[in-house]
C-alpha cells in the first residue's frame, strides 16, 4: 500500500479506534486513494459483535444500495456500445414498462386508485430516480399498497413487488426507489446472461472486483460481517442475508463486496473511466454520468416510514443536491471539504463512498447496521473523509 504520510495513516487510525473503542460502531473497514494510488487501508472491531473474528481490510459487506453503481455502470457500458439507449422507451425492450401505472391514492374502501402513466419511462429517468418508483422505507403510499395489494418487501428479491405502480409520472421529480432494478433487467435482456454474469465479465473481472458477487460462496461466507441492530439498549447482532434463491437478481441492492474492490471501482472512476492500463467506461460518458441529470430539481430530506430499516435522511443538510447517472452530486462545496460536484452515495446496512476529481480523492466506510443514516456512523464518516481531504 501507498501511504502519503505516516500522520495522514495515524489520524485515520484514530478517528476509526475511537468509534469502535467508545462502543459507537461494532466494527469497522474504511480505505482511500488518490489518482496516485491507495492511501489508507484501516480495518477496527470484530465483525461481529460477540465474536472473535476481527475486521480486515478484505472483511466482506452488504453493500445495500452501493449495487446500484455497479450496476449503472454497466448499463452505461451497454450505452456505450449502443445496446442501450438512455433515452428510447424502455417499453419496448421490457413490455412490462410500457403499461405503466400512477398511484394517485387510495378510495374510501382503502382500495389504490390507478392511471395510466403519460410519459414514457427511459433508462435516463431510471438511473436518475425520476422514473417514479419509490421505496416502502421512505414512502408511505407505496409500504400501503404493497401491504394492500400482499406485495412483499423488495429486499425479497420477489417479481411481483415489481409491479408496485409509480407514485408520479415519469421526469416530472425525484424519488428514490425501485428504479435499477428495472435497470438490471434491461441488461440482462440485451445481454442474454444474468446480471452476475454480465457484470462479471464486463465490468468485476476486467478491475480484478473478486469479492464482488451477489452470491455467497464459502469464501465469501468466511470473511462476512455480522449484520447489528441499534436499539434503545445498544448495538445487538441480528440475523441477516440477502436471499441466495432470489426470483431475480436485485440490482438495486442486493451484492456483497470488500471496501478494497469498491475502492477499485471509485478510483476508475476518479481516473474517468481507467485503472491500471484497463478501460471499462470512455472518459466523455463518465463526465456526463457526474453532471447533473435531473435539472431544476433538488433532492431534499428524506423522512422515514420504516424506522427500523432507516433513520430520517438529510445528507449535506443546506447544500443543494441533484442527481448524475451514478449518484448524488453536490452543488457547493461540504463542510467536510468534498468539493462541488462530487459524487456520493451509501448503502442500507450504512456504507458510504465519495469520490472528489476536484481534490483527487475517494474513499469508504463500511459497517453493518441498521437502521441506515446512523448517526454514529455518518459522524465517524464525516470524520473520516474530512481527514483524508485536508491530508
Amino acid at each position: 500500500m501507498s501511504v502519503t504520510s505516516l500522520s495522514l495513516t495515524e489520524s485515520l487510525d484514530s478517528v476509526l479506534r475511537e468509534s469502535v473503542k467508545s462502543g459507537l460502531i461494532p466494527g469497522v473497514v474504511a480505505v482511500a486513494a488518490t489518482s496516485d494510488g491507495v492511501v489508507y487501508e484501516g480495518a477496527f472491531g470484530p465483525r461481529a459483535l460477540g465474536t472473535d473474528s476481527a475486521m480486515t481490510t478484505d472483511t466482506v459487506f452488504w453493500l445495500g444500495s452501493m449495487t446500484k453503481m455497479i450496476v449503472a455502470i454497466g448499463a452505461l457500458q451497454l450505452v456505450e456500445r449502443g445496446k442501450l439507449s438512455l433515452d428510447a422507451p424502455l417499453g419496448t425492450l421490457l413490455p412490462q414498462l410500457a403499461e405503466l401505472q400512477v398511484l394517485e391514492g387510495f378510495d374510501d374502501d382503502g382500495l389504490p386508485v390507478l392511471r395510466a402513466a403519460r410519459t414514457a419511462v427511459t433508462l435516463r429517468h431510471l438511473l436518475t430516480h425520476t422514473a417514479g418508483n419509490g421505496y416502502h422505507f421512505w414512502n408511505a403510499d407505496v409500504l400501503r399498497y404493497q401491504e394492500v395489494m400482499g406485495l412483499p418487501g423488495i429486499i425479497e428479491c420477489r417479481e411481483v413487488t415489481l409491479t408496485t405502480p409509480l407514485t408520479f409520472d415519469p421526469g416530472t421529480a425525484w424519488q428514490y426507489g425501485m428504479n435499477i432494478d428495472w435497470v438490471g433487467k434491461a441488461i440482462e435482456k440485451v445481454s442474454g446472461v444474468s446480471l452476475e454474469d454480465y457484470l462479471r465479465a464486463a465490468l468485476l473481472d476486467p478491475l480484478g472486483m473478486s469479492d464482488t458477487t451477489f452470491v455467497l460462496t464459502a469464501g465469501i461466507r468466511a470473511r462476512l460481517a455480522g449484520m447489528h441492530a441499534r436499539t434503545p439498549d445498544g448495538l445487538v447482532p441480528i440475523e441477516f442475508e440477502m436471499t441466495q434463491e432470489p426470483e431475480f437478481q436485485m440490482a438495486g441492492g442486493a451484492m456483497y463486496g470488500s471496501a478494497r474492490d469498491y475502492l477499485t471501482l471509485l478510483r476508475m472512476l476518479l481516473g474517468r473511466g481507467a485503472l491500471g492500463g484497463v478501460r471499462v467506461l470512455s472518459e466523455d460518458l463518465v463526465d456526463e454520468a457526474l453532471r447533473n441529470q435531473i435539472g431544476g430539481l433538488r433532492i431534499g430530506p428524506i423522512a422515514t416510514v420504516d424506522p427500523a430499516s432507516s433513520n430520517d435522511v438529510d445528507f449535506l443538510a443546506g447544500i443543494d443536491k441533484t442527481w448524475g447517472l451514478l449518484g448524488l452530486r453536490n452543488e457547493a462545496p461540504s463542510t467536510q471539504g468534498r468539493s462541488t460536484g462530487s459524487l456520493f452515495w451509501a448503502g442500507l446496512g450504512n456504507t458510504y463512498f465519495w469520490v472528489d476529481q476536484g481534490s483527487d480523492d475517494c474513499g469508504l466506510l463500511c459497517t453493518q447496521i441498521l437502521p441506515f443514516a446512523d448517526q454514529a456512523v455518518l459522524d465517524t464518516f464525516d470524520s473520516f473523509e474530512r481527514t483524508v481531504h485536508h491530508r
